[in-house]
């Protein structure tokens, strides 16, 4: 058996991020940006209110209450602006852009204001720049807004489509297929017969590769066959940039997916002192990173979450691949015997209002008991040989 970080290593010394690519700015959203964005304008491109009111000379407020004439009323998107002399004001609505002779503005709740008269009284005195937002105040031409590496997320968008960049250059989500193999696995809910199960892994392997942020490719549920499998395989590698593999890495006598590996692809495989997801295979066909995963359901998520997904990241050119680990109180007893393997419990629970973890055991720990992880919130890790009693410290790798 080889330890995990050699294995984790392994995998990620062969896979690189995505060539980047312009994407629409409407797409950009959990993308990564592969080149630095500069300012090319100012934001906000002009003088303009933040609020509505009256745009007046600062110094017309001194020894308020005092009354100026309303000469017009400027709208957001006006054009045509009017000068705002000594001794007169211009209603004045938020976004508008300033009048030129105004350096301020008065809230309307701190005005009276007569139409039918075109005067305002200005009930407080207010200094140069009250309530103006002024021109580049955020951004200025030639400013770095965003470094290369900047996850894009909704604000970084908003921000993007201000200074008129329209397809920024990011690295793609991974297109990852996810194909299960096994003659004793069927797809929907009819009458299974004798020596058949429900094909559970593929469907969850496509739940976690879109939670983490892919695109996920349905390759289908493939038979065992060198042929079919071969197919399945080298299709995928054409129209994906990675392919996972539930099931076959083990050492079955009818393990055809390793027969069909071995031929068209580089790969390794793996017996990794954990559990579960001991057996783990991954290799490049041609340049197209291939997941072995192992066919037990928990397994087979444990194995995405500690392998795939810190390899799918980083060809999405993310720098921080793996989730943090956290310390946490555990309340029920973690124990399991020194069998030289990492073990990673399925655990259930959240931070507390101090944003300490609280865990207990999420059910049954079998490779194949699913329930458990899918109630799961986060994996203990307890290295070969630890237990840790209830009450006490364990160190965690949140799933949430």
């Amino acid at each position: 058996m080889i330890e995990l970080e050699e294995a984790q290593d392994h995998v990620l010394e062969r896979v690189s991020p995505l060539p980047p690519v312009e994407v629409p700015l409407s797409e950009a959203s959990g993308l990564v940006l592969a080149a630095d964005v500069l300012a090319g304008e100012s934001v906000p491109p002009f003088a303009n209110t933040a609020m509505d009111g009256f745009a007046v000379v600062a110094a017309d407020t001194v020894g308020a209450p005092v009354e100026l004439e309303v000469i017009a009323t400027i709208a957001a998107g006006s054009s045509r602006l009017p000068v705002v002399g000594r001794g007169q004001a211009a209603r004045i609505m938020t976004g508008a852009p300033m009048p030129p002779g105004a350096d301020a503005v008065v809230m309307v709740e701190r005005t009276t204001y007569d139409p039918s008269a075109s005067r305002v009284e200005i009930e407080v005195e207010v200094p140069v720049g009250n309530s103006v937002r002024e021109a580049g105040e955020d951004v200025m031409p030639g400013d770095l807004v965003f470094a290369k590496g900047t996850l894009l997320r909704p604000g970084h968008v908003g921000v993007l489509a201000s200074i008129g960049v329209t397809t920024p250059l990011a690295h793609p989500r991974p297109r990852v297929g996810v194909v299960s193999t096994g003659d004793e696995l069927v797809d929907g809910g009819g009458p299974l017969r004798p020596g058949q199960i429900r094909d559970s892994n593929r469907l969850t392997l496509l739940g976690l590769v879109r939670d983490s942020g892919f695109e996920g490719v349905d390759l289908g549920l493939v038979p065992d066959s060198e042929q079919a499998i071969t197919e399945a395989f080298r299709a995928g590698a054409q129209s994906c940039d990675a392919i996972i593999s539930s099931g076959g890495v083990s050492m079955g006598a009818f393990d055809y997916v390793k027969v069909v590996l071995d031929r068209i692809a580089d790969m390794r495989w793996m017996q990794i002192a954990i559990k579960p997801a001991k057996p783990f295979a991954f290799g490049l066909m041609g340049s197209t990173p291939f997941f072995g995963l192992p066919g037990n359901p928990v397994s087979s998520m444990v194995s995405f979450e500690l392998f795939a997904r810190p390899a799918l990241r980083k060809m999405a050119g993310h720098s921080r691949l793996h989730r943090p680990m956290l310390p946490a109180t555990t309340t029920s007893l973690l124990a399991h015997g020194d069998d030289g393997k990492t073990h990673f419990v399925r655990m259930a629970g959240g931070p507390d209002d101090n944003g300490r973890w609280i865990v207990a055991s999420a059910g049954g720990q079998g490779s194949h008991q699913l329930t458990a992880m899918a109630r799961a919130d986060a994996l203990a890790v307890l290295p070969p040989g630890v237990s840790v009693e209830a009450g006490g410290e364990c160190r965690i790798i949140p799933l949430i």
